[in-house]
Order: structure tokens, then C-alpha cells, then sequence
């Protein structure tokens, strides 16, 4: 078990794996966010939609995709389901975020793909402790 933890430490020193996909329509909060998590030692790449998720994804790997579920052009559903097709190893990278917890269409998807769901408006901590876990599922994958 020593070389998982030894495994789960270089990719968490490693700048280029401390990479985060932020998908957010909303510039201020995007903006606000990619501040958090760069000072926090991720490189951000944020974008406002689906589509534009989809160019980034077909360009780099991630180590963590934040996804807002409520996106106009291509809603986080739908960019899920183009990520399983395209690159399903990034599937288990995400983690959804929500301001519509009551909404039983956003509630049944992230249930029908066993998500991880951040639920709007979180405090930092919680995102930091939900990326923690993405990292250390992967380093255990």
C-alpha cells in the first residue's frame, strides 16, 4: 500500500497533473473560482459551455472536471454524455455543480452515473475536500 500513497503524492506535486476543466456560464463565478484553485496550485482552464468543453477535452486530459449541470448551448448532461463517448476514462473526473438541488432531472442524472455533486452555493472547503477525493480515486484506480 506504500506505492499507492508514494503514487497519490507525485501526482499531487505534479503541476501538470493538477489540471481542472471548469465548465461555468456564469463569468464572475468562473472568474472567482479559477482565482481560488490557481492559488491553490491548479492550472484552470475555464470555460462558459458544452461546446466549448468539448474543444478542451478532445485537446488535453484533466484531472478534475467542475461542471455546471444549467449551461446555455450545451448543458452539463450533455457534455457528460459527449465526454463518455469521446474520452471515458474522464468520466470519473467529475464533479457537478448545482444550484437546481431540488430538480429532479439534474438529481436523476447525477444518480444514473453515480456522480459526485457539489451543490450551489458551497464553501471552498467542500470543493477542496471533493477534488482530494477525485485525486485520490484516481491514484487507487
Amino acid at each position: 500500500m506504500p506505492e499507492v500513497a508514494d503514487d497519490f503524492i507525485s501526482a499531487y506535486q505534479c503541476p501538470e497533473s493538477r489540471k481542472v476543466l471548469l465548465l461555468e456560464d456564469d463569468p464572475d463565478f468562473r472568474d472567482i473560482m479559477t482565482e481560488f484553485l490557481s492559488g491553490n496550485g491548479y492550472k484552470v482552464i475555464g470555460v462558459q459551455n458544452g461546446v466549448e468543453g468539448v474543444h478542451e477535452i478532445l485537446a488535453s486530459d484533466f484531472e478534475v472536471i467542475l461542471c455546471d449541470m444549467m449551461m446555455p448551448t450545451l448543458p452539463g448532461d450533455m457534455f457528460y454524455r459527449a465526454v463518455e463517448r469521446m474520452r471515458p476514462h474522464l468520466c470519473d473526473r467529475f464533479i457537478f455543480m448545482t444550484g437546481h438541488r431540488g430538480n429532479p432531472k439534474v438529481n436523476d442524472f447525477i444518480q444514473s452515473v453515480r456522480g459526485t455533486m457539489l451543490a450551489k452555493p458551497f464553501q471552498v472547503d467542500d470543493l477542496l475536500e471533493l477534488i482530494a477525493f477525485i485525486q485520490v480515486r484516481m491514484a487507487v484506480a
